[in-house]
């Protein structure tokens, strides 16, 4: 086995915030924070604030206004940048290590004292709208948008990060205090720091910013969890050339020690560019130029899709084959041997010494890992896996998953 070239610690400040830091021989630091508040913490009158929320802490804070917090950004000569997802808030820095005390402490006046002016509200709020039109022309994104909307009832799953347009329009100053307020706790977030810096010494410089950051009482609404819908439903939209198929599953209920056997099928299902699906829909009949699989393991998520477009008249073909190939993947007619775990042993090697080599995205996996609560080594204990992995456990996850999909199909 490799060895790593990286150590972990974890701390708590006085006001609950978790601090993890990773050492690392490196001229690159990286720090993250995670807030753990995303689209599933959202009410059905609050789809799409956190995501708003997120946009309105580059627009100035109480020390600073748009125009300085964002020069000061981009002064420290690296990539800054934030994203939504279903559970978390993520705002992120990259930069060279002399400059990292300077992002820790921008980082922390954007979170800690964010300014919600009026006027840049107003600006981003069409930035946001624009935003969420832009992406109805992008036909791949509309497709997982209304697969999504299909398969769920009440889950939050069923709404697209980004929210309801009503929403975001009405959305006052007021609505996102009050929201930022109720979540944007030390006790509710993480910070992962990578550096070269001994931990103590990169505890303190996150200490020197973030204790002043008050602790409150988490009031979370509980999350909803629920399956697929077991569907075939087809829309339109207008002007299209090709039309896209998407399958979803979900897997809320998998024992924990399928998920490595579910990630190996996944790759051999749909994810490498030599997979069965690929293999059989484009190679052998040539019904589309791709297909792919992606799967998705967070907590309270756990979805796996497919996802391919097609020309109109290969529509029932394109569905009858992938059927069968699903049908002869579970029946063990479509082995995964040990060639291909011998494959998965590599790709898996090289997607952690790529995630090692690279400071910033060795920082988002284990603040990741932390927001849901895994073991930071974990890849490692996967690496190990592998080497006696059942294969027969394959087959099983496939059974268990590869179940019940909604089908929802774009036509034009």
């Amino acid at each position: 086995m490799f060895k790593l070239n990286f150590d972990v610690k974890k701390h708590f400040l006085d006001n609950g915030l978790e601090v993890i830091t990773i050492k690392k021989d490196t001229k690159i630091s990286s720090i993250n924070i995670g807030v753990k508040v995303g689209s599933l913490n959202e009410g059905s009158n609050e789809r799409g604030i956190s995501h708003f929320i997120e946009h309105m802490l580059f627009k100035g804070t109480t020390t600073r206004s748009y125009e300085e917090l964002n020069d000061e950004l981009e002064f420290l000569g690296g990539e800054y940048n934030a994203y939504t997802d279903y559970t978390s808030t993520v705002y992120t820095v990259s930069c060279l290590e002399e400059e990292l005390n300077k992002a820790i402490e921008i980082l922390g006046d954007m979170i800690i004292n964010p300014e919600f002016n009026s006027e840049e509200l107003e600006k981003e709020r069409g930035v946001i709208l624009a935003e969420m039109r832009t992406s109805k022309d992008d036909i791949e994104d509309l497709s997982f948008k209304r697969t999504n909307e299909i398969a769920f009832n009440k889950s939050p799953l069923k709404y697209d990060v980004a929210g309801l347009e009503v929403n975001v329009k009405k959305y006052s100053r007021e609505d996102l205090l009050s929201f930022y307020n109720k979540y944007y706790l030390p006790n509710n977030s993480i910070v992962t720091i990578v550096s070269s810096y001994d931990h103590k010494d990169a505890l303190e410089e996150v200490k020197k910013i973030f204790s002043k950051w008050e602790k409150g009482e988490i009031k979370k609404k509980d999350i909803i969890i629920e399956d697929n819908k077991h569907t075939i439903v087809t829309s339109k939209k207008s002007n299209i050339e090709q039309n896209t198929i998407v399958y979803l599953y979900t897997f809320h209920n998998l024992d924990k020690e399928l998920e490595l056997p579910l990630r190996i099928l996944n790759h051999r299902l749909g994810e490498s560019s030599n997979s069965l699906l690929f293999r059989e829909i484009r190679e052998k009949r040539g019904l589309a130029y791709d297909i792919y699989t992606s799967i998705d393991m967070t907590n309270y998520v756990k979805t796996l899709y497919i996802y391919t477009a097609v020309a109109e008249e290969d529509l029932s073909s394109a569905i009858e084959a992938i059927d069968e190939t699903i049908d002869d993947v579970k029946s063990g007619k479509l082995e995964i041997g040990e060639r291909h775990l011998e494959l998965m042993k590599k790709v898996h090697k090289t997607a952690v010494i790529s995630t090692l080599e690279d400071p910033a995205e060795l920082c988002n996996y284990i603040l990741h890992q932390g927001l849901d609560g895994e073991n930071f080594y974990e890849f490692v204990e996967d690496m190990n896996k592998l080497h006696t992995l059942d294969i027969n456990k394959i087959n099983e996850v496939s059974k268990k998953v590869l179940e019940n999909p909604t089908v929802h199909i774009l036509r034009s």
